[in-house]
């Protein structure tokens, strides 16, 4: 274990990170809207100024390699199911984001103590590149 205590809280964290990505449920991209529509019959009850239609009726949409799915949802138990599964997808999107930003915090805390190790360590490996020589443009005879 490492005896800084920013390192080592950074590595429990990534930890608890990891712990909760494993628990994340059944997710899903995307968008669910609910649409009331007009049927267009003049007796009927959406036909009336106040009426907000019939519906709702729900759809999920998300993008799929550069174009919009659209996937209808079935009202009553499905849209709160699907609406679950996209609260779970926003959580695992957001566990993965902190996931990424304490990784990057832990390497650069490696780079860090490599860098205040011997100098002899961090000149291994390197190796000084040399440019060829070019030959010396010939002039042309006048």
């Amino acid at each position: 274990m490492p005896a800084n205590p920013k390192h080592r809280r950074l590595l429990e964290q990534r930890e608890t990170l990891k712990a909760q990505l494993a628990a994340v449920g059944d997710m899903r991209p995307g968008f669910l809207m609910g649409r009331f529509r007009k049927c267009g019959k003049p007796g009927c009850h959406c036909a009336r100024h106040d009426s907000p239609g019939h519906g709702p009726s729900w759809s999920l949409t998300h993008q799929v390699a550069h174009h919009t799915k659209t996937r209808v949802i079935p009202a009553g138990p499905a849209v709160q199911r699907t609406q679950a599964q996209l609260a779970e997808y926003r959580r695992f999107r957001e566990l993965s984001r902190e996931l990424v930003e304490i990784s990057e915090q832990l390497c650069d805390a490696q780079l860090a103590e490599e860098k205040g190790a011997p100098a002899e360590a961090a000149e291994k490996g390197g190796s000084v590149r040399r440019s060829k020589r070019r030959s010396a443009k010939k002039s042309k005879p006048s």
